[in-house]
């Protein structure tokens, strides 16, 4: 069985993506059944989408979690749901700034979590790490991913679903004013999520 998990590379103004220690620390770690197979994704509206489409192709995952950094936030957020819309007065890593296009021309309206989110919400507060369900991933690159990880998964009856993840206390310094975590923390945090995600499942 194959976890599909994705990170982000650096975007904007920051020095780093704390997803992507994530991704390096749980690939290839076997959490039950399932191995995690990681993958860093561009920052970029077209090619993050394609990058993954691929990434699922070449992988065929049973199951797809995705993550995002959301600078700002001091919890880990299950998102519920993804939205076929682009749109952003920031440029992605290309310098795209689409202004209210689809994802998807013609595709579904939106697409809600195949994650357990109350269940991952739960577990990460019992072992002392603030979480709650975010009910927006936005209109930038992150919403994209998750749109087309679900996409994917409706049609092929899998899990999938996209997490946020504070930042780090290195991006958090480099930033200025925003919460931040130790990267050991955010790492263990989306290990306990993963648990039980394949937990739920079983």
């Amino acid at each position: 069985m194959k976890l599909l998990l994705t990170g982000f590379e650096p975007f904007l103004n920051l020095q780093e993506n704390p997803t992507m220690p994530v991704v390096a620390a749980l690939d290839r770690q076997h959490i039950g059944e399932y191995e995690v197979i990681g993958h860093i994704l561009p920052v970029a509206f077209h090619d993050a989408r394609v990058a993954l489409s691929t990434i699922i192709e070449a992988v065929q995952p049973d199951l797809i979690v995705s993550l995002g950094v959301a600078v700002g936030r001091y919890q880990v957020t299950p998102e519920r749901i993804a939205i076929n819309v682009a749109s952003s007065t920031k440029p992605d890593n290309t310098g795209h700034t689409p202004q209210d296009e689809p994802v998807i021309a013609g595709g579904a309206e939106s697409y809600m979590s195949r994650l357990p989110i109350q269940q991952i919400t739960a577990a990460l507060n019992e072992a002392g790490y603030p979480a709650r369900i975010s009910d927006t991933a936005g209109t930038y690159v992150c919403n994209t991913v998750m749109y087309e990880g679900l996409r994917y998964a409706v049609e092929h009856d899998i899990a999938a679903g996209f997490i946020h993840i504070p930042a780090n206390f290195e991006l958090s310094i480099a930033h200025g004013k925003v919460p931040g975590w130790h990267q050991r923390d955010l790492n263990d945090a989306i290990r306990i999520a993963l648990e039980t995600i394949v937990e739920v499942k079983a």
